[in-house]
């Protein structure tokens, strides 16, 4: 009896045990297939170019639906066979438990507010798609920058693939960052004007300087730029490997020296939100407090080298211009610089002698901090309104031309998104609600401002403004809780799985710069993939599913 007890025991052991090998293989294979995708798009995609800048989008864009296309295509099989075989062996139970949560009174559990806004931001653009008078061109954005239904779709396809079928691993931004360093070397070069890949070869000499590494425009590769210097910073901030953070603060240095050598004022947002919103994680430890006078004491080194290396160099580099110059030829910057390095010493020196006291250093900073937030938020709308509205613009003198918005404001985007807001109020109820469908701004202008353009826009310079005009307001507020969401609840998983802090500020960098920015096939599906990853690392898997 005890024997055959035991055997009954063993057997049903052996049944859950079967049941949990199938589903633990399945979840193995699709993760390894979901890993080798997102692999080559960390490590070759940013790399990947053809015949110089001339075709650099249409490149990075087919790599990338390619890869995307592939890796749904692959799993798609494979799960098709997966069910086959569930079915076959354990009468559809995993397929049974999979399809359960799909049933609407389940949605509540299987769908977070990320996930839903994502889905009712893919629902508002296959509609307003269909209901554009531009359907061909809408769909594949072939009129615009390749930003049609087609690409946004994979986007969004790639997200809840990524974001529900594979173990997140840290290792996948120290791939990025690898990447993002080759990406940096290359755009440092060409600041001295080296042209190590002689792209400058079949390109006008006036575009030389707006150019840069294998990214494009100055524009996108500051961009793509605040992502890696998004996930570098922050992670070096948290991170307690002792590697990992001499990484991740040589990662960090040489994101300083290229996003300011990109010489394109969308940095500066960047680098505003990088600094301005960091400490309210990094100020509730000592060691976090420590870590950013570090880092801004680094910043100021690396600015005052620049200056040096552009005094030493003048006839060989491109050379700085607008805030960056105002502050590399700052009188008292040595004195800056090393007032923070003093600071860093001094606080480094108080901690020791208080190591008794724990690292914890409680939320009055962080408090602090927030309210030097909320106060320079006030700040800036009092300028704005001084020198708009109240028509005081001439005592900013130099800064004027950050404050007064007028046409000729951020490189004419003042006159482009005057002409949009215009161009919106004449739509019809349908198009203010669902817009034009995706990636159609272009053909708007030509066809209904054309004759007073100074030159073609294709886009708002804008990406927010640029889902308002083409997805209309339901659009934008759709896309807008999707990437609010997002970053909140990563933000909220820091404490658990600190490394993902670095898709954090990637995004919070990155969508930050995007005010004045376009979004394009070239760092648009970076910051989707790092999303997903830290979405990834959010969600809690089941394994028998």
């Amino acid at each position: 009896m005890k024997n055959g007890g035991d055997d009954l025991k063993f057997k049903s052991d052996k049944t859950k045990d079967d049941r949990d090998i199938f589903a633990e293989t399945c979840s193995s294979i699709i993760n390894g297939v979901i890993s080798f995708f997102i692999l080559l798009l960390m490590l070759v995609f940013p790399l990947r170019y053809n015949n110089s800048y001339i075709d650099i989008l249409v490149i990075k864009y087919q790599f990338y639906w390619g890869c995307i296309v592939l890796m749904l295509a692959l799993c798609l099989v494979l799960s098709f066979n997966m069910l086959i075989i569930d079915n076959l062996q354990n009468k559809g139970k995993h397929a049974k438990m999979l399809f359960s949560r799909l049933h609407p009174k389940n949605w509540s559990k299987t769908f977070s507010i990320t996930d839903v806004s994502v889905i009712v931001f893919w629902i508002i653009l296959v509609i307003s798609t269909f209901q554009s008078d531009y359907f061909y061109e809408s769909f594949w954005g072939n009129e615009g920058r390749y930003s049609g239904l087609f690409l946004l779709t994979l986007y969004v396809a790639s997200y809840f693939m990524i974001s529900r079928f594979w173990k997140a691993k840290e290792w996948v931004l120290d791939i990025f960052l690898i990447s993002g360093m080759v990406v940096c070397f290359i755009g440092i070069t060409d600041y001295f004007r080296m042209d190590i890949l002689h792209f400058h070869d079949k390109i006008a000499s006036e575009e030389w300087d707006i150019f840069t590494s294998t990214i494009g425009n100055i524009n996108i590769y500051t961009a793509y730029i605040a992502l890696v210097l998004g996930v570098a910073a922050a992670w070096f901030g948290v991170t307690r490997n002792k590697v990992r953070v001499i990484w991740c603060y040589l990662c960090m240095v040489v994101g300083f020296f290229a996003i300011i050598m990109g010489c394109s004022d969308n940095a500066y947002l960047a680098l505003a939100a990088l600094f301005g919103f960091l400490p309210l994680i990094l100020f509730k430890s000592k060691t976090g407090i420590r870590r950013y006078l570090l880092m801004i004491a680094t910043f100021g080194t690396v600015v005052q080298c620049i200056a040096f290396i552009n005094q030493a160099y003048a006839d060989r580099v491109i050379g700085l211009d607008s805030l960056f110059e105002v502050l590399a030829n700052f009188n008292g910057l040595m004195y800056v610089v090393i007032g923070l390095w003093v600071a860093y010493v001094a606080v480094n020196i108080w901690n020791r002698s208080n190591q008794n006291k724990g690292d914890q250093a409680g939320q009055v900073l962080v408090y602090g901090w927030a309210g030097v937030l909320l106060l320079s938020v006030l700040a800036v709308c009092f300028l704005l309104f001084d020198a708009n509205v109240a028509g005081n613009a001439k005592r900013y003198g130099g800064l004027g031309r950050y404050l007064v918005l007028d046409d000729s404001w951020g490189t004419n985007r003042g006159y482009i998104w005057r002409k949009s807001l215009e161009l919106y109020s004449d739509f019809k109820p349908i198009h203010k609600l669902l817009g034009h469908g995706p990636d159609t701004f272009g053909i708007l202008t030509v066809s209904k401002i054309r004759a007073e353009m100074p030159q073609r826009y294709e886009n708002t310079h804008n990406e927010y403004l640029q889902y308002f005009m083409t997805t209309g307001a339901a659009g934008l507020i759709a896309y807008v809780v999707f990437l609010g969401s997002a970053i909140t609840r990563i933000w909220k998983r820091v404490e658990e799985k600190p490394y993902i802090i670095g898709c954090c500020f990637a995004l919070i960098c990155y969508n930050t710069q995007a005010f004045v920015n376009i979004s394009l096939p070239i760092t648009s599906p970076m910051m989707w993939l790092l999303l997903s990853i830290g979405m990834a690392s959010c969600n809690k898997r089941d394994q028998r599913i």
